[in-house]
């Protein structure tokens, strides 16, 4: 369902709610009961002079019913496989794909990568084809997944991660300005497990958060940093190999427990 369409149902259902039938609101609106009907109907046109008009009849303010409608839009936080094989299958539309996951602008994409417009345009429209983003006039756009989308665990993304991109990414001093990398390990029950992960993942919805925030700072005051979460029941290899036979629990060969 498009944006239009979901708010015209959303005006639908406040009119039911109020108990206001179309012959009510046509003469607010000093319209024919025809014509309203006309545009609340599938495909009907909605100027938004008309929009305007209707919120005022159902004395709603257009800010709220534009927060309901972002409200029930659906975030998808987890690609399919498909999805993620068609992203990781192009560099380039890997690339717009992560920018606009960062909510830059196409100029903004255009000014930093050596990328010809024509090129990056048609990622877009790939990304809109494949469920990403909806594509908007003028090039702009609309995440139709959450900032915080997972990576399937096994899947082609997160497997581009760890054969081409992983190295670099640790290869760094993390000694930098508001930089950090640090590594525990210890021992504690599988419920306590679950809630560690879950308030790792807040941290990652604050990352995000602050990201949305900080949107509107002058570039010369941003830099862009990236946020690596894991948790795992693992031993190091080299550590398993030391273990005393009956001790410890059964792994498999990457050390997760059997």
């Amino acid at each position: 369902m498009s944006s239009t369409q979901s708010l015209v149902a959303l005006m639908k259902a406040e009119l039911k709610s109020q108990g206001l039938s179309y012959a009510e609101l046509a003469q607010a609106l000093e319209l024919s009961e025809s014509s309203v009907k006309r545009m609340l109907a599938p495909g009907g046109e909605m100027p938004l002079s008309r929009v305007d008009e209707i919120c005022r009849a159902l004395k709603l303010d257009f800010a709220e019913l534009a927060g309901r409608l972002a409200a029930q839009a659906p975030e998808l936080r987890e690609l399919s496989l498909e999805q993620e094989r068609a992203v990781v299958a192009d560099p380039k539309l890997l690339l717009i794909a992560i920018c606009c996951l960062s909510h830059w602008a196409l100029e903004d994409v255009l000014a930093r990568y050596r990328l010809a417009e024509a090129d990056a345009i048609a990622a877009l429209a790939q990304l809109d084809r494949l469920g990403v983003i909806e594509l908007r006039p003028h090039n702009r756009y609309k995440l139709k997944v959450a900032k915080t989308l997972r990576w399937r665990p096994q899947g082609p993304v997160m497997q581009y991660f760890r054969e081409r991109v992983m190295a670099d990414f640790f290869a760094g001093g993390f000694d930098g300005e508001g930089e950090l990398l640090t590594l525990v390990h210890g021992e504690f029950g599988a419920g306590h497990a679950r809630e560690l992960a879950e308030r790792l993942q807040r941290a990652a919805d604050d990352f995000a958060r602050q990201h949305l925030l900080d949107q509107k700072l002058p570039s010369a005051e941003k830099r862009p940093y990236s946020v690596v979460i894991g948790l795992r029941s693992w031993v190091f290899e080299a550590f398993r190999d030391l273990e005393r036979p009956g001790l410890g629990l059964a792994r498999t060969p990457n050390g997760r427990p059997r």
